[in-house]
């Protein structure tokens, strides 16, 4: 391949918004959905799917919902109602909070962030990061960044169990979104729309059954920066696509990269579709500005992901198959 770069990511958005309507509505017919239900974050997949979702099914058969929490960032709200106002969609404020507290969620983040930091306290924000995946050929392993109540920040090595119960706590906040999501849905006689894109979805950057769930995924097929094409096209807010990519789920502001993906969604992007269609580690070098041990670094990095996240694709696993036969014919 010669000329390899962003170009090979270029996509007729029209043509494309035109299919992802067709698959939507296609779906709805088949299972006998009215519209469509979904969580919105102001971030760019979801408001995305969400405009798609107006396009397929009409501004009257959406329902957005915003879901905070007390660890949200504090433009959150106000930028995912900049979205359903935008799009004129009906929508319903559920604020998770009281449920992470009886679950317990809060609780057992701080209790295993103890662990290695034995003072964290009430009024204390955290994060936990990775080291860049292409710096070294090292292991990499996760650690927590804290912050006292007066603005004091310091690192730590997270062991493998309290990395663990960290995880497990924050999921819950995915899985509860998730389970208000399908009560709406239920409601209304929607589908569920999910919001993962390409990167997110091959290298595993969801919590089965909380944000992996869903009835259709639009947008798992496209690369974040066809995502962000998508976004201009359907006129999405600017304020919207100048937000830098977040988790949204720790306290601390934390960025995708420094979180799970150590790249740039740009970078990351040819890195993927490199290896995706047997681009040369030279090419790609050339046009993400890395080395090629960097690029290796990465291939190798992504082939892991995808090892050790195949789980959250699988169905359950049953004994024997289980025939349900065929449907009788309707009257």
């Amino acid at each position: 391949m010669t000329g390899f770069g962003p170009e090979v990511l270029r996509l007729d958005a029209a043509a494309e918004v035109a299919r992802i309507v067709e698959s939507l509505q296609g779906y709805a017919r088949r299972f006998r959905r009215r519209g469509a239900v979904l969580g919105v974050s102001g971030g760019i997949d979801s408001s995305v799917v969400a405009a798609l979702c107006v396009r397929a099914f009409g501004a009257d058969r959406v329902f957005a919902l915003h879901m905070p929490e007390a660890e949200s960032a504090a433009e959150t709200l106000a930028m995912s109602r900049e979205v359903t106002d935008w799009l004129g969609v009906d929508s319903a404020v559920e604020d998770i909070t009281p449920v992470l507290v009886a679950t317990g969620a809060y609780r057992r983040r701080d209790d295993a962030i103890r662990r290695v930091v034995p003072d964290y306290g009430d009024r204390w924000r955290s994060k936990i990061v990775l080291p860049s995946v292409v710096d070294s050929d090292a292991f990499r392993l996760y650690s927590v960044v804290v912050e006292t109540p007066d603005g004091m920040q310091s690192t730590h090595r997270l062991t493998t169990e309290a990395y663990l119960e960290i995880v497990a706590a924050t999921n819950v906040k995915q899985r509860v979104r998730k389970m208000v999501e399908y009560s709406h849905a239920d409601r209304l006689n929607h589908l569920v729309a999910g919001t993962p894109n390409r990167l997110e979805y091959d290298q595993g950057f969801f919590v089965k059954l909380g944000d992996g769930a869903a009835d259709v995924k639009p947008i798992a097929h496209l690369y974040k920066t066809q995502v962000y094409a998508l976004a201009e096209h359907l006129g999405v807010p600017a304020s919207v696509r100048a937000r830098p990519s977040t988790t949204d789920t720790y306290s601390l502001p934390q960025s995708q990269e420094e979180f799970y993906f150590s790249l740039p969604y740009p970078r990351m992007d040819l890195c993927l579709y490199g290896l995706e269609h047997g681009v040369s580690t030279t090419e790609i070098a050339d046009a993400t500005g890395l080395t090629e041990e960097q690029v290796l670094r990465v291939h190798r990095d992504i082939a892991q992901k995808r090892r050790s996240t195949a789980y959250l694709h699988e169905p359950p696993e049953l004994v024997e198959s289980v025939s349900r036969g065929t449907a009788p014919p309707e009257r």
